[in-house]
């Protein structure tokens, strides 16, 4: 499977990284089910991810679109990563349902329509968040939702999303898969 391959390569790469910016910082295989459920549940057809990396989210994220009859948008400010991500999304025949945007993430929230995003995937520098604001929220779709990685992992990086979140948006919780992810629905 080429999530597996792509997963096992960020592990082998990342342990030799002292900076973690210099890591992969791939998506966890519990986190990515969930995910790919989620896509499916709220019957998602145009969902964006901010933070390709290497693609791991984004082909789960692409399975599903596949599924619902939907496209990904994928933000990623790192031309190398979004390569890589092409070449395995090409491999797992996904590369019809995604289209990677070599681009800032608040940048591409800011360019797009209100309410046209089914389901919003935040998976890049979680301090960056609040500078988007408006716009995480601005671009989900009555029943729309969004999901932030690393709430568990990185809860004090992740608190002023969660903040915003709670003033904007009713229904909020912390799922505890892979590093654990905040999820928001929009009313």
């Amino acid at each position: 499977m080429v999530i597996d391959r792509v997963a096992d390569a960020a592990a082998r790469h990342d342990v030799a990284q002292e900076d973690r910016l210099d890591r992969w910082r791939v998506l966890e295989p519990d986190a990515g089910r969930f995910l790919w459920f989620l896509v499916q549940a709220v019957e998602a057809r145009n969902i964006v991810e901010v933070g390709t990396s290497r693609g791991v989210s984004t082909l789960w994220l692409a399975d599903a679109a596949r599924a619902t009859g939907g496209r990904v948008t994928s933000f990623d400010t790192d031309p190398a990563a979004q390569r890589d991500a092409a070449a395995s999304l090409a491999d797992a025949g996904l590369a019809g349902h995604v289209d990677l945007r070599p681009d800032d993430g608040g940048r591409g929230l800011a360019a797009l329509g209100a309410g046209e995003v089914d389901l919003l995937f935040l998976d890049a520098e979680r301090t960056e968040y609040p500078s988007w604001w408006p716009h995480p929220v601005r671009v989900l779709r009555p029943g729309g939702v969004l999901v932030a990685d690393n709430a568990l992992s990185h809860p004090d990086e992740i608190a002023p999303l969660e903040e915003l979140l709670r003033r904007d948006l009713a229904a909020v919780t912390t799922i505890p898969v892979g590093k654990g992810e905040l999820v928001a629905r929009r009313a």
